[in-house]
C-alpha cells in the first residue's frame, strides 16, 4: 500500500521541487538585472521532470538501520531531483551595451506562471489527500 501511495505522490514531489528550483533560477535573474555580463538563465522543466522521474525509477536509495523498527525508504527525495537539473541560457529579447540578458518583463511573468503551477500543484495534491481521507474514513 505505501509502495501505491508513494508512485501516486512521486511525481508530484517532484515536479514541486523543480518549481522551488525554477523559482530560485528565476529570482536569481531578477535580482541580477543590473549585473553587466549576467546571462539570464532558466530551467528546462520538461527535460528535468523527464530525467528526474526516470532516474526516480531506475535509483533506490539505500539506508543503514540501526534498528529493526526503522522504516524502508525506496527512492530518491524530490530535492535531489532539483538539484541536479540542468540550467539553460534564455534567448536573448533585447541587445544591451552591457552584454545583460535579463529582461526584467519577462522574468516576471515567467516567475508568476512558475508561481501559479505551483500553487496548481498544491492544489491537486490537496484534493487527491482529500480523497484518500474519505476513502479512508467512509
Amino acid at each position: 500500500m505505501t509502495n501505491a501511495i508513494d508512485r501516486m505522490f512521486n511525481l508530484h514531489q517532484t515536479a514541486l521541487s523543480m518549481r522551488g528550483y525554477r523559482s530560485q533560477v528565476l529570482a536569481s535573474n531578477i535580482v541580477n538585472a543590473d549585473t553587466p555580463g549576467y546571462q539570464a538563465r532558466d530551467v528546462d522543466f520538461k527535460a528535468a521532470l523527464t530525467e528526474a522521474a526516470g532516474a526516480r525509477a531506475e535509483q533506490q536509495v539505500t539506508l543503514v538501520k540501526t534498528s529493526p523498527q526503522h522504516m524502508s525508504v525506496g527512492g530518491l527525495q524530490g530535492g535531489a531531483a532539483a538539484a541536479q537539473a540542468p540550467l539553460v541560457y534564455r534567448n536573448v529579447t533585447q541587445a544591451s551595451i552591457d552584454n545583460n540578458t535579463v529582461d526584467v518583463n519577462v522574468e516576471r511573468a515567467q516567475f508568476a506562471d512558475n508561481a501559479m503551477r505551483y500553487e496548481a500543484s498544491l492544489t491537486f495534491i490537496n484534493s487527491r489527500i482529500k480523497g484518500l481521507l474519505s476513502a479512508i474514513q467512509g
